[in-house]
């Protein structure tokens, strides 16, 4: 393991006004995605979104550090035969990809899940590498149900110990790691609850990387924020969800990891930025703060884009302005009337 260069690519990944593109659907998740927008999803039209995304090039250059791929998407050519990682490496984003194979049901944890993908993980790291990542992605996902029934100690110490697992192979490959353990907000709990869960979460996560002899130095954070569940009647304001979110991740988060990537989670576009904003401007802190949006960053130029040629220009626009939104808030410069001024 080259310590130093895995922390420069970590670096790189949270550099200051910029995040990271989650453009890892996978093949099902899209279809759900084009079947909103009445567009069919087959290999091409998959390639000529994203090729549309990763072509919208002051936005790739100024605040996308790094896109995660998926399996299909890394391979492909764009139409004029240009590999789209190499797209993305002219307009000075890393490329990555997730490596996990989704989630499968936790033996005797009824309604809880464990992600896969630890068997042949080596080998599909080197493959990767040699088609250009430089960093990968594992998703764990911890539901919150009846306090003390779910989440189980089996499941967070399942999904810990494969995080760490996966962590190791990646810096052990030459890959940075992005962690991700994601505490779901479905369901009708309280930021309590939610700050509860993902304290324990983390502890668990990070003691796992300790005990796998991860180097935090070359890791990328990527957790949800601590915020209510979608379904519950208590809400919480903005400066409540970065307040209470900086005190679990201070309470859990070494200062040796360069930086932390949240997902947006479910939470609107604007929600998603105006939080992570707020997190910024309550610094200085010890690590960068900055964004892995999927969705939060996509939404719009989707739904603008639509599957037509002659929306291309357009959706582009769009995908730059929400790139830029989240641009501002990882620099804690982002005002809401940005927004309206772009409506």
């Amino acid at each position: 393991m080259n310590l130093a260069e895995l922390n420069k690519v970590a670096e790189a990944m949270v550099a200051p006004g910029r995040g990271i593109l989650a453009a890892d659907e996978s093949t099902g998740t899209i279809k759900k995605r084009f079947d909103s927008i009445g567009v069919e999803s087959t290999a091409d039209t998959r390639r000529d979104y994203r090729e549309m995304l990763f072509r919208s090039t002051e936005a790739m250059s100024k605040n996308i550090s790094g896109v995660i791929l998926y399996d299909e998407t890394i391979r492909q050519n764009a139409r004029d035969g240009t590999p789209l990682v190499k797209l993305l490496e002219r307009a000075g984003s890393l490329p990555g990809i997730k490596v996990d194979k989704g989630t499968a049901p936790l033996p005797s944890c009824p309604g809880e899940v464990v992600t896969e993908g630890l068997d042949g993980l080596r080998t599909r790291l080197a493959e990767y590498r040699g088609l250009g990542a430089k960093f990968a992605k594992w998703r764990a996902v911890i539901d919150i149900g009846q306090p003390h029934v779910v989440p189980s100690y089996t499941c967070v110490n399942a999904n810990a110990h494969a995080l760490a697992r996966y962590a190791a192979l990646c810096q052990d490959e030459a890959l940075v790691p992005i962690v991700e353990p994601e505490v779901l907000m479905d369901g009708g709990h309280d930021i309590d609850r939610c700050v509860e869960v993902t304290t324990w979460v983390l502890k668990e996560t990070f003691q796992a990387l300790f005990l796998n002899r991860v180097a935090l130095e070359g890791i990328v954070l990527k957790p949800n924020m601590a915020v209510p569940g979608k379904k519950s009647a208590k809400r919480a304001s903005v400066d409540e969800v970065a307040d209470r979110t900086l005190r679990v991740l201070k309470a859990c988060v070494p200062a040796a990891v360069p930086g932390i990537a949240f997902l947006s989670g479910g939470q609107s576009d604007e929600e998603a930025t105006a939080h992570l904003d707020a997190m910024n401007k309550m610094g200085p802190l010890p690590w960068r703060v900055t964004f892995s949006y999927g969705r939060a960053l996509q939404h719009a130029p989707q739904m603008v884009w639509s599957g037509k040629s002659e929306n291309v220009a357009a959706a582009q626009r769009a995908f730059g302005h929400r790139a830029m939104m989240n641009g501002l808030a990882a620099l804690g410069k982002w005002k809401a009337d940005l927004e309206r001024k772009a409506a």
